[in-house]
């Protein structure tokens, strides 16, 4: 019987331990999420927001109803000309904020259905994979700005914890 309670006891510590590494680990905070304008026959456009979680883990995908296809993008400077390239994931170390932004890593959304206008609520979905392999998914609401717009507040933010 007490060979029963301590294997009964290992278990349940395990199961335990397993479902609290399973909380941290989701902890990834999604704030002032937005995206910027578009002009009447513009088939892309880029969304923008601030990334961080207590764990380390990666963007790995992002989806929205607007777009036919969305990815991760960075610009870098090469020999004088900035370039945009895809990338298949995004890391974002734990307790550091990553910034999306406009000249650096930033989520092209591509083939818009639409024109995406200024003040519009757009629902977004990022993939984020976690240390386990295993993946979560974020639902965010990004708030439109104006084609000029290059920095903002905390519009459109979201958080999961």
């Amino acid at each position: 019987m007490k060979f029963f309670r301590v294997i009964l006891w290992t278990l349940v510590s395990a199961i335990l331990l397993v479902m609290v590494s399973g909380v941290r680990a989701a902890e990834i905070s999604v704030k002032d999420v937005w995206i910027r304008a578009t002009v009447p026959g513009q088939s892309a456009t880029g969304a923008f927001m601030a990334l961080s979680s207590h764990t380390t883990v990666r963007l790995v995908g992002v989806s929205s109803p607007i777009a036919g296809r969305a990815e991760v993008h960075q610009m870098r400077l090469e020999q004088g000309v900035m370039k945009m390239q895809a990338i298949p994931a995004l890391e974002v170390p734990a307790g550091q904020t990553v910034q999306l932004a406009p000249g650096a890593y930033h989520v092209m959304l591509m083939r818009l259905s639409k024109p995406v206008e200024a003040g519009a609520q757009i629902p977004m979905q990022l993939t984020f994979e976690l240390a386990n392999q295993k993946r979560q998914t974020v639902e965010v609401t990004a708030t439109v700005r104006a084609l000029n717009a290059q920095r903002g507040g905390d519009h459109g933010q979201h958080h999961n914890h």
